[in-house]
């Protein structure tokens, strides 16, 4: 006889500065078949601080995958994305950049700095929806992820 074992919960850390589309994301993850826990940071030093485990955030857990709009107030997603793949501790964490950019030069660059994927935010909810659905997919259903 075969026994299983609940898996892991999937821990994924949203850096979103738009309300609307971190709701949306979140709704969306939360319907998944597969237990994940959704944090929400809204910047990018709070989200380098959850990350690092500093200040209030010292009990964070680190998450398994970190889904990263480049367009932040204050320090940006793509200086956060430099500072996760040019940590040690951090750059084996995936990153996926969700971002309403479609810019080649973001996208370069967001690339050259190693991210694992970059996705741009459709503007048709359904789309976006679609997206997400997709995302959670593809990063929370196929991929191994790396012990944390």
């Amino acid at each position: 006889m075969v026994q299983s074992y609940p898996a892991a919960a999937i821990e994924i850390l949203l850096v979103e500065d738009s309300p609307s589309d971190a709701t949306l994301t979140m709704r969306n993850l939360e319907q998944s078949k597969l237990t994940n826990r959704v944090t929400w940071l809204e910047d990018g030093e709070t989200a380098m601080r959850y990350l690092r485990q500093t200040g209030e955030y010292t009990q964070s857990l680190r998450p398994d995958l970190v889904l990263l709009d480049l367009n932040l107030p204050g320090l940006d997603g793509r200086e956060v994305l430099h500072e996760i793949k040019t940590d040690p501790h951090l750059r084996t964490i995936p990153v996926v950049v969700l971002t309403t950019s479609a810019r080649e030069a973001d996208i370069l660059a967001a690339y050259e700095m190693n991210v694992n994927c970059y996705i741009t935010k459709p503007v048709d909810i359904q789309q976006f929806i679609q997206v997400i659905q997709l995302i959670n997919d593809f990063w929370l259903t196929i991929v191994k992820l790396p012990p944390t």
